[in-house]
């Protein structure tokens, strides 16, 4: 596993460029062959081959089109409000999965496997729920209180992962999905309670948070796009600095590379896989609050959506770097904001975005894989290329 993610970690941007270029080639052969005029075209492909090519490149590009302005820019949208939305709504949907890929990275960058973003972004939720809609605190206060209970909820779930593979050895893999699984019941079962439940609602949904718990709007209130991004990106920058130039970081970084070789140097293997996995958690649990108090504003069982998963490919895209991980949590809400307007504008449906993502996330996993698609030369050949002619001269020199 470890060897598999410095694979990954070390292809090439080339890769991950490319990757998406085929996913979404892939694609569009998808909407191509979804399409009724191009399926009724392909009943006559071989009398007149061209009705069909040009039938199915008129759906692909069609539907990109419309993703496009629902993730960028409508320019056919009625007012100026609605033609900017579509790049507010994409900030927003990126928010959450830049913060949970940036846990999931950190994790990356020690060698630990970790899948368990879901799991701490609910209990970071939770946390920061009850804070927001049961205490009731003067504005600032209350939203930095409502965020550090999401961060110690997501800590303390992953800093658990930490501590059972630190102590005990268990596979941060199996871990972690438990984990998944038991907050998500926990979640499910809170929402029964008198403490979560929503008076007078029949379905499970919590209060909504107060207003002085939840993120500002940056656009007033014709758009979505909340403060919470700005944290986000902060949180990145933060990263960032502990990761490639703090101590603890490089620390992290000898462990994530060789555990044996940090352990002979006095590094303390255990404690790095705990200290990585609380700070990932924490990323995690920033993610749930970026999602609760910026975008839901109140609690549900489907609150945390897809977002741990698609987290493990947006840190994967990014190569377990911050700022990769911040231009891979951008695509993927792109994606995500402008399939809601490829599906109304064109009939598309909108699983190709999930299909997509996944082609991603397997050229991605991949990567030698991408290099025969496109016959890239790996490191190691061209230095056995370049090494031959050396021993050949040398040869005749004998």
């Amino acid at each position: 596993m470890k060897a598999w993610l410095e694979d990954v970690r070390r292809s090439s941007w080339l890769v991950s460029l490319l990757a998406i270029v085929v996913a979404f080639v892939l694609g569009g052969v998808l909407i191509a062959l979804t399409d009724a005029d191009t399926q009724n075209a392909m009943g006559y492909f071989f009398a007149r081959p061209t009705d069909a090519i040009t039938s199915g490149w008129r759906a692909a590009t069609e539907a990109y089109g419309a993703m496009l302005r629902g993730a960028v820019y409508d320019p056919q949208a009625s007012t100026t409000v609605r033609q900017w939305r579509p790049i507010t709504e994409t900030l927003t949907v990126a928010t959450p999965l830049i913060a949970a890929g940036l846990g999931v990275a950190v994790a990356f960058r020690v060698g630990l496997f970790n899948i368990g973003a879901q799991g701490q972004l609910i209990i970071g939720v939770v946390l920061a729920g009850l804070v927001g809609f049961r205490l009731h605190l003067p504005p600032g206060i209350h939203l930095v209180v409502a965020v550090l209970a999401a961060l110690v909820g997501g800590a303390l779930w992953g800093g658990l992962v930490g501590v059972l593979r630190a102590r005990t050895g268990a596979p941060e893999v199996i871990t972690t999905i438990m984990l998944n699984y038991v907050a998500l019941y926990l979640l499910a079962y809170l929402l029964t309670t008198s403490t979560f439940q929503r008076d007078g609602a029949s379905n499970p949904i919590s209060p909504p948070v107060d207003d002085s718990a939840a993120f500002p709007l940056l656009l007033g209130d014709s758009f979505r796009l909340h403060l919470g991004f700005l944290v986000v990106l902060v949180a990145a920058a933060v990263v960032w600095w502990l990761v490639e130039r703090s101590t603890l970081g490089f620390r992290w970084r000898a462990v994530g590379a060789n555990p044996a070789a940090a352990r002979t140097a006095g590094m303390s293997v255990p404690a790095a896989y705990v200290g990585v996995m609380v700070a990932a958690g924490a990323l995690a649990g920033l993610a749930g609050a970026a999602q609760l108090l910026g975008t839901e504003k109140s609690l549900t069982g489907g609150i945390a959506g897809s977002i741990g998963p698609d987290a493990i490919t947006v840190a994967l895209l990014g190569r377990s770097r911050p700022f990769g991980v911040v231009l891979a949590g951008l695509l993927f809400g792109a994606l995500r904001a402008g399939g809601v307007l490829m599906q109304a504008q064109t009939g598309t449906p909108i699983d190709i975005v999930l299909v997509v993502q996944s082609v991603i996330v397997l050229l991605i996993a991949a990567p030698p894989l991408v290099r025969a698609i496109f016959r890239l030369e790996t490191k190691r050949r061209r230095g056995t290329d370049a090494a031959a002619p050396t021993a050949e001269r040398q040869g005749a020199a004998a």
